[in-house]
C-alpha cells in the first residue's frame, strides 16, 4: 500500500513523503518513506527504495512531476531498502544519481551500468543550488553504514535523514504524524542501539546538524519528528550509547 502527503508547500517548493508497506506481508516487509522535493519544474527524489516498490512509486511521482524532470536522485546509503531500484531509475530518466564515492564500485551490483550521470559524493559532503535555495548533503558515516549522508532542504528546513531517527513499528510515514518523541522512544532506542556505529559518531552528525536551521527530521522510517521532538531527538541521540559502546552485549 502507498500512502502520501505534503509536508511542506509554499507556492515554489514542496516536499511530499510516500509511505510504501506491504499489509500482506507485514512480518518480513520493511515499512520505507521515500521523499521528493520539487522547486518549481525541477525536483529530486530521496532513497526510491526496492524493487518491488518502483512501478508504484514511479506512477505517484509522475503525478507531481514529469518524470524527465527529476534532477537528481540521492541515494542515502547503499541498502537495497534505498537503492534497490537504482538500475530501472537509470533508465526511466535523465536524473543525475548522487550517491557516496565509496559505493560506486557496488553500483553495477544493483544494475547502474552508467556512470555517466553519478554525482560521486566525497566523504565531507557537498552542497549544490537547487533553484533559489540549496541542498546540504551531510556526513552521517557509520550511523549505520560506513559511508551514509543526511539530506538538509534549505528551503522548507527539513534535514531527510536516512536511518537516523529511523523507528520500525507497523505505523509509518504519514501516518504517524500524531506521534511525539516519547511515543517512539522505546522502539528508537531498540533500533539506533543497535543499528549506530557508536557515541562519537552520533555527536559528530549532531555537531554538523546543528549548523542547520533543522525544523523537521524525516527519516527512511516511521515518523518525523517537528519543532521541540526534533531537537529532543538531537539531544537524545547526542548522548546515546550504542554499537560499539555496548559490544559487550554482543560478543
Amino acid at each position: 500500500m502507498q500512502d502520501e502527503e505534503i509536508i511542506y508547500e509554499d507556492g515554489e517548493h514542496k516536499c511530499i513523503i510516500f509511505s510504501f508497506d506491504n499489509e500482506e506481508n507485514e512480518e518480513s516487509f520493511l515499512a520505507v518513506n521515500q521523499y521528493l522535493i520539487i522547486q518549481n519544474s525541477s525536483a529530486i527524489l530521496i532513497d526510491p527504495g526496492s524493487l518491488s516498490s518502483y512501478d508504484e512509486l514511479y506512477d505517484r511521482v509522475s503525478k507531481h512531476i514529469e518524470i524527465e524532470k527529476l534532477k537528481y536522485i540521492f541515494y542515502s546509503h547503499q541498502d537495497p531498502d534505498v537503492a534497490g531500484s537504482i538500475g530501472k531509475w537509470s533508465v526511466s530518466c535523465g536524473a543525475r544519481q548522487i550517491v557516496s564515492k565509496q559505493w560506486m564500485r557496488f553500483m553495477s551490483h544493483y544494475g547502474l551500468m552508467n556512470y555517466n550521470r553519478v554525482f560521486p559524493l566525497e566523504d565531507k559532503g557537498a552542497k549544490i543550488s537547487f533553484g533559489k535555495e540549496y541542498l546540504q548533503f551531510i556526513p552521517a558515516h557509520f550511523l549505520h553504514s560506513a559511508a551514509n549522508f543526511s539530506l538538509y532542504d534549505s528551503r522548507s528546513k527539513i534535514l531527510f535523514s536516512g536511518d537516523i531517527g529511523a523507528s520500525i513499528t507497523k505505523e509509518y510515514g504519514a501516518n504517524t504524524q500524531g506521534l511525539k518523541f516519547e511515543d517512539m522512544k522505546e522502539t528508537l532506542l531498540n533500533f539506533h542501539q543497535r543499528y549506530m556505529a557508536g557515541n562519537k559518531f552520533c555527536k559528530a552528525w549532531v555537531k554538523k546538524v546543528r549548523e542547520h536551521d533543522v525544523q523537521t527530521i524525516a527519516p527512511q522510517h516511521g515518523s518525523l519528528l517537528s519543532g521541540i521532538d526534533c531537537q529532543k531527538f538531537l539531544s537524545w541521540f547526542e548522548e546515546l550509547e550504542c554499537g560499539g559502546d555496548l559490544i559487550d552485549r554482543y560478543y
